[in-house]
C-alpha cells in the first residue's frame, strides 16, 4: 500500500522523478552526460570511443537521454552531434556528482592515472573552471574581497572593478545570476560559476592562461595564466 500511495502522490503533483533518475541510473549513460559538461558538441562514435561501448550501445541510450531530455541533438549533413540541454542539466548533473561515492579502485595505466589528476587539477564544467585551480581562484576572489561568499554569493564593488582591469566581460541582459556557488564534484566545496564565472573562464581561454588537454575537459594553467594569476589575484605555482 505504502509503495501505491508513493505513486500516486507523485502522480497528484504532476512530477515524475524517478523518470529522471533512471535516465543516470546506467553506468554508461552517467559517463556520456559527465563528458558532456565540457560544453561541446559530441558524436556517438566519440562518445563510444569514451566510455568504451558499441556504437550501436551508445545511440540506444543516447537516444533515451535526449527524448528524456538531457541532452539535445544538432544535425550537420549526416552527422549527428549531442550536448547537455541546458544549464540546469549540467546543475543536475554537477549536484549528483558531488554528492556520489568516490571512486576508490586505482587507474589501470600510468596514462590514465594522468588523466585523472589533470581533471581534479582544472576542467571546464560546461562554461566555468572547476577543480582545485577553480577553487584557488574562487578563495583568491573572496579574500580580495571581490566575492561575497555567503548564502547568497555576488560581486562587490571591489569585484566590478576588478572584472574591468582584468578586461573580462560580463554580457548583459542574461538572466542566469551573476555569481552562483557550484558545488565542486572533485573537491566537494562550491566554486565560482554563474555569469562571471563564465565570462572569467572564457577570458582564460581567449587570452591562454588556460588550455584544453586534448580531447578531455580536463585544463592546463600555461605560463602565461600562472604569470597573470599570481598578477591579478596572488595566487602561486603551488597554488595551480
Amino acid at each position: 500500500m505504502g509503495g501505491v500511495d508513493t505513486q500516486r502522490a507523485g502522480q497528484d503533483v504532476g512530477v515524475d522523478l524517478a523518470a529522471v533518475a533512471r535516465l543516470l541510473a546506467d553506468g554508461t549513460r552517467a559517463a556520456f552526460c559527465l563528458a558532456l559538461l565540457d560544453g561541446r558538441a559530441w558524436t556517438a562514435i566519440e562518445l563510444a570511443r569514451h566510455a568504451g561501448v558499441a556504437p550501436s550501445t551508445a545511440t540506444s541510450h543516447l537516444n533515451l537521454l535526449v527524448s528524456g531530455g538531457l541532452l539535445t541533438e544538432e544535425r550537420h549533413g549526416r552527422h549527428r552531434y549531442v550536448r547537455v540541454a541546458d544549464r540546469r542539466v549540467v546543475e543536475l548533473i554537477e549536484g549528483l556528482a558531488a554528492l556520489a561515492p568516490q571512486q576508490t579502485a586505482r587507474p589501470r595505466s600510468l596514462s590514465a592515472s594522468g588523466r585523472q589528476q589533470a581533471l581534479a587539477r582544472a576542467r571546464l564544467c560546461y562554461d566555468h573552471l572547476a577543480g582545485t585551480v577553480a577553487l584557488a581562484i574562487t578563495d583568491a576572489m573572496v579574500v580580495r574581497g571581490l566575492l561575497e561568499w555567503g548564502s547568497e554569493p555576488g560581486l562587490t564593488s571591489g569585484g566590478v572593478s576588478w572584472l574591468a582591469e582584468v578586461g573580462i566581460t560580463v554580457p548583459s541582459g542574461s538572466r542566469r545570476p551573476l555569481v552562483r556557488a557550484c558545488l565542486d564534484w572533485t573537491e566537494r566545496r562550491p566554486h565560482l560559476a554563474g555569469a562571471v564565472g563564465a565570462a572569467l573562464c572564457n577570458h582564460a581561454l581567449t587570452v591562454g592562461w588556460v588550455t584544453r588537454i586534448g580531447t578531455t575537459r580536463a585544463l592546463a594553467v600555461t605560463t602565461t595564466g600562472r604569470r597573470a594569476w599570481n598578477d591579478y589575484l596572488g595566487l602561486l605555482p603551488d597554488d595551480l
